[in-house]
C-alpha cells in the first residue's frame, strides 16, 4: 500500500508546516513482524517514518483521550467510529482533531498467521496485486492468501470507510453487503447452546488469560483514571487467575463497553494468548442492536442508549 503511505506522508507534512496541527498520530514499522507501531509525528522529518499496511490494526483513537493539542490523526474506519464516540462523550474536541481518513481494505490476523508457520517469522510482503502476502522466516517462505488471513472483525466489517473525516487519502472502497455477511453467527451459536455448554465455553474461552490488562490497554474506551480492577477501596475484583476473577474482570469490563464498543479488535490483537475477547463484545453488540436500533460511533448527534433514557425504552428484556 504504498500509495496509502505516501499520502499520509504528504498530508502529514503539509499539516505540520502550515501549523494547523501540533502533532500527526501514526503508524511506523513494529520492532517485530505484523505488529506496526503508533508514531507521533511532531515535525516534517518524523514524518517520513510512518507507514500503512495490513498491519496498522492497533485503534489509534487510544491516543487522543483528554489531550489538549491540535492533532492530526490517521484513522480507518474503525478508528473513525472511535473518535466519534471520544467526542460524544468529551474526551476530545471535534475542532482539535484533523483525522486523516483511510479508506480501509482489513488488517490480517496476527496469530491466525503465527500458527500457520514452521517457524518464528521474520519478514512479510504484501502483493496487492493479487491479494498475497509473502511470509519468511528461518528456513521458509510461505505465501498467503489475505482473504483467508483476515482478523475476524475486519471480514465481519460494514463500515471500513471512515464515517467522520477531514479528508480522505484515497477514494471510498466498497463495503460489503449486509444481506452477504452474517455480523451475529457466531454469537447466535453461543445463544443456542444449553447452560452448561455456555460454561463450559467461557471456561474455555478464559483459560490461559494471564490476568496483563493488554486488552484493557488498547482498548479506546478504557480510559476510567482508575480502572476498576485497581480499586482498593472497595476491592471488587481479586489480582489473581483464580477463574472467578478472571470471568469477573472480563465481564465488567464488557459491560462497560455496551453500546459504545465499535468491535475495532484491538482486544484480540494485542491478546499475547489470543483469546477471542470479542465473544462478550459482539454480543452486546448484536443486543444494542436488537433492543435499541444502535450501532456505535456512527453519528455525532446521538448518544449511547446505556446513558440516556428514554419512556418509550423496550423492556422487554426486564424480568
Amino acid at each position: 500500500m504504498t500509495t496509502y503511505s505516501d499520502k499520509i506522508k504528504e498530508i502529514s507534512k503539509r499539516l505540520l508546516k502550515e501549523g494547523k496541527v501540533d502533532l500527526v498520530i501514526g503508524f511506523r514499522k513494529g520492532s517485530v513482524p505484523l505488529m506496526n507501531q503508533p508514531m507521533f509525528a511532531k515535525n516534517e522529518g518524523d514524518v517520513d517514518s510512518f507507514v500503512w499496511d495490513s498491519n496498522c490494526g492497533i485503534n489509534l483513537a487510544n491516543y487522543v483521550t483528554d489531550r489538549s493539542e491540535k492533532i492530526g490523526i490517521v484513522a480507518k474506519g474503525c478508528d473513525s467510529r472511535n473518535l466519534v464516540v471520544h467526542i460524544i462523550e468529551n474526551k476530545i474536541k471535534r475542532d482539535q482533531l484533523h483525522i486523516i481518513g483511510v479508506p480501509c481494505k482489513a488488517m490480517v490476523d496476527r496469530h491466525k498467521i503465527a500458527a500457520m508457520m514452521p517457524g518464528e517469522i521474520e519478514s512479510i510482503e504484501e502483493n496487492e496485486a493479487d491479494g498475497t502476502l509473502t511470509v519468511t522466516g528461518s528456513g521458509f517462505s510461505e505465501t498467503l492468501n489475505k482473504a483467508g488471513v483476515l482478523q475476524e472483525n475486519c471480514a465481519l466489517c460494514m463500515h471500513r470507510n471512515p464515517v467522520l473525516y477531514d479528508e480522505l487519502i484515497a477514494e471510498e472502497v466498497t463495503e460489503q453487503n449486509p444481506e452477504e455477511v452474517d455480523q451475529y453467527a457466531a454469537v447466535r451459536e453461543v445463544e443456542n447452546m444449553a447452560p452448561e455448554e455456555k460454561w463450559a465455553y467461557f471456561d474455555s474461552l478464559f483459560s490461559e488469560c494471564i490476568r496483563c490488562y493488554a486488552c484493557r490497554n488498547a482498548c479506546p474506551l478504557c480510559y476510567c483514571p482508575t480502572c476498576f480492577v485497581d480499586e482498593s477501596k472497595p476491592q471488587w475484583v481479586g489480582k489473581s487467575v483464580d477463574p472467578a476473577d478472571v470471568r469477573t474482570f472480563h465481564f465488567l469490563r464488557a459491560y462497560h463497553c455496551a453500546g459504545r464498543c465499535t468491535d475495532c479488535g484491538a482486544c484480540v490483537r494485542s491478546c499475547p494468548v489470543g483469546i477471542n475477547v470479542r465473544a462478550l463484545t459482539k454480543k452486546l453488540e448484536k443486543d444494542c442492536l436488537e433492543n435499541f436500533d444502535w450501532k456505535s460511533g456512527l453519528t455525532l448527534d446521538k448518544r449511547p442508549p446505556l446513558d440516556t433514557f428514554r419512556p418509550d425504552d423496550p423492556e422487554e428484556f426486564i424480568k
